[in-house]
């Protein structure tokens, strides 16, 4: 047994630690220990092992491994650790940051619960001749795929409710058949319960379910069934493409081009990135789909570099809906007369509705007309939403919360008072229009009423409206995508400017998607459904498209407009946000970053900024940006790493800096 190991710890620094192996010689790379770290004891992950010492290092100086944490066997094997690597140096993180976000936190192992095999049922069902072709050319390429091979990439393009997933459940069955295993990544949540039913229903006790909301035991247990070879098909939202499954054979990313794939903390990985990482380092396919493909998808089946599966048509008797835009410039209150007159006549037909607003709350801002005086956030720049239901006043960003004012504070006007309109809003006005309608809310807030399990509460709301016992449901995002409900014959968009407004070059692009995903809910098992959009933009080129369906007009426009920009998929991205207390300090720390980045950017290579962020105080933290745009990010990227190396030589010690690689968001 090797008397020392390296060890590497969830925290931003480059270098490994040595220690001594622990008095019980149960120290072995792949398990986690805790380890004496300064004045304290921490956990850190166990990624090599020495014969001898590192030079100039003392036997005395070196700490002894008090405890090995895992005892049942290894966590994470050589290649999490090459993944991890990798990581750190693409991602700008450290190997244990990327460790971390990898591997599931528990400590005790438990015997989880697990469904029993059904038949394959679903297989009784046949085929469409789209389904199958795209269907055997995935298998074609499971077949040709192996260890070291470039096995292919796949994209399902098909309209909402044109069968991709039982092409996704049939290819993992081929490559379940072929000895292979499968990771099925889905974008939220409350979606991968959806699709986890189906898989169980499939594959029974041979699929796995990863995902935050699990308690970390049973994610650890679910882990190490995975790492056994007992589940050899993983579902689960961003973290599940880490899972540790054996001759890994296809890659499923479904709603590829959803932003919940990219995370929003170190390590700010793309599941999309790191799994087309994992298929080319494993011989693995990959297999993407989505009726909105992202702008960076979009461009590769055009140019080849991804092969397109096209899906074009309804398989369950319905046909794509009408989509009617409607002007919001007149209206009383926030629904127009279109969108009342739709919800009337689709109940009266004995079918369902759903309402779609990408904004909690009541209002979103209290603003004075007299003197112009707004209500913000006292720890963010951004305005407090009204929460009516809970009598106050919160920020969606660090949580800050207050009574509403009465009248204005600043020059005592009453005519002061809160504009705009959230879910709440909206959900008191069609209880007034329609009082003999059942209605139910879906958002963060109605979620989370449940603690114990918020996604369970939301699962119920969602079981109850697909089984009819709800005849009109109000939602965010969550009733957006990838959820299929037999009855909805209407979909009303009631403001569909929201994202437009975003200082964002991704602004038009989610716009689109949101438009034609959420109209996606609408008539899927009959003919003569609905969408009515709401706009006060009748004429915006975003609002026309989507309306149209001119899928290929939006992306060829957007398309044209990124490269007259040079914004990715043109050019590739790297963004350094400096946040600290002072605003002083956090401007002196930008434009020292700049002045360094001038030096060192490549050939080809420009810098946007230095400039305050878009949202330029989150919870007290001043929050200035620089943005660094190449066509080529391999040399980007050795430019950073030196940038990086000369700015931590003097840097504020009360700064903190975040790294962002190819991000999704600009806010």
């Amino acid at each position: 047994m090797a008397p020392y190991f390296e060890l590497v710890f969830n925290i931003p620094s480059d270098r490994s630690f040595t220690y001594q192996i622990d008095d019980k010689s149960e120290a072995a790379i792949g398990k986690r220990a805790m380890v004496p770290f300064g004045k304290r004891d921490c956990l850190g992950y166990i990624i090599a092992q020495r014969d001898d010492l590192p030079e100039g290092v003392t036997v005395d100086s070196v700490k002894k491994i008090r405890r090995v944490v895992d005892k049942e066997g290894f966590l994470f094997g050589d290649s999490d650790i090459q993944t991890a690597r990798w990581m750190a140096g693409f991602y700008l993180c450290s190997a244990g940051q990327a460790l971390a976000a990898m591997i599931p936190s528990g400590r005790k192992i438990i015997t989880p619960s697990l469904p029993q095999s059904d038949e394959e049922n679903a297989n009784a069902l046949s085929l469409s001749d789209e389904q199958a072709v795209a269907l055997n050319a995935i298998n074609s390429g499971i077949s040709a795929a192996g260890t070291g091979k470039s096995a292919g990439m796949f994209y399902l393009f098909g309209i909402t409710g044109s069968g991709k997933t039982e092409v996704f459940l049939r290819a993992s069955q081929f490559a379940l058949n072929a000895g292979r295993s499968v990771i099925y990544l889905v974008p939220e949540i409350s979606l991968t319960r959806q699709t986890a039913k189906m898989i169980e229903e499939r594959f029974g006790s041979l699929a796995a379910t990863l995902h935050s909301g699990m308690s970390p035991s049973s994610r650890l247990a679910e882990w190490m069934r995975i790492r056994a070879g007992k589940a050899p098909i993983v579902i689960g939202p961003r973290s599940a493409v880490f899972a540790p499954v054996p001759n890994l054979g296809l890659v499923i990313i479904d709603e590829e081009h959803d932003g919940s794939y990219k995370s929003g903390s170190t390590p700010r990985y793309h599941a999309r990135q790191v799994a087309l990482r994992r298929c080319s380092q494993e011989g693995a396919v990959i297999v993407m789909g989505s009726a909105t493909p992202s702008v960076e998808a979009w461009k590769l089946m055009s140019e080849g570099g991804i092969k397109r599966l096209d899906l074009t048509r309804r398989l369950s008797g319905g046909r794509m809906p009408q989509i009617i835009p409607v002007s919001l410039v007149k209206t009383q209150g926030c629904l127009t007369k279109e969108l009342k007159d739709e919800i009337l006549s689709t109940a009266r037909m004995g079918k369902q509705s759903i309402l779609f607003l990408n904004r909690r709350g009541f209002a979103h801002f209290y603003q004075c007309p007299d003197c112009g005086w707004e209500q913000l956030c006292r720890r963010c720049s951004v305005s407090l939403t009204w929460h009516k239901s809970r009598s106050s006043c919160i920020c969606h960003y660090c949580g800050y919360s207050e009574p509403p004012p009465a009248s204005c504070p600043k020059c005592g006007s009453v005519q002061a008072g809160y504009r705009g309109f959230g879910t709440e809003m909206i959900e008191e006005e069609v209880r007034q229009s329609f009082p003999d309608l059942r209605l139910c809310r879906v958002d963060a807030d109605t979620a989370g009423k449940n603690k114990k399990s918020p996604s369970g509460n939301l699962e119920e709301t969602l079981t109850q409206f697909k089984a009819g016992m709800i005849d009109i449901l109000l939602g965010t995002q969550m009733v957006a995508k990838g959820l299929n409900f037999p009855g909805v014959r209407l979909v009303g968009v009631i403001f569909a400017d929201t994202g437009l407004n975003m200082p964002d070059f991704r602004a038009a692009e989610r716009t689109f998607s949101l438009i034609v995903q959420v109209a996606g809910r609408a008539g899927r098992y009959f003919p003569d459904s609905k969408v009515i959009v709401q706009t006060l933009r009748m004429e915006d080129p975003v609002i026309k498209k989507s309306c149209a369906m001119d899928v290929s007009g939006f992306y060829n426009a957007e398309l044209a407009q990124r490269r007259a920009l040079n914004f990715p998929p043109f050019s590739r991205i790297i963004r350094f946000t400096v946040r600290a207390r002072e605003e002083k300090r956090a401007s002196e720390a930008i434009n020292r970053l700049a002045s360094l980045a001038e030096k060192i950017l490549p050939k080809g290579a420009d810098m946007l900024g230095p400039a305050e962020c878009p949202i330029g105080v989150i919870n007290n933290n001043h929050r200035k940006h620089i943005i660094l745009r190449s066509a080529d990010m391999g040399s980007l990227h050795a430019a950073v790493r030196r940038l990086l190396e000369n700015y931590e030589k003097g840097r504020d010690a009360k700064t903190y800096l975040e790294a962002d690689v190819d991000p999704v968001s600009m806010l």
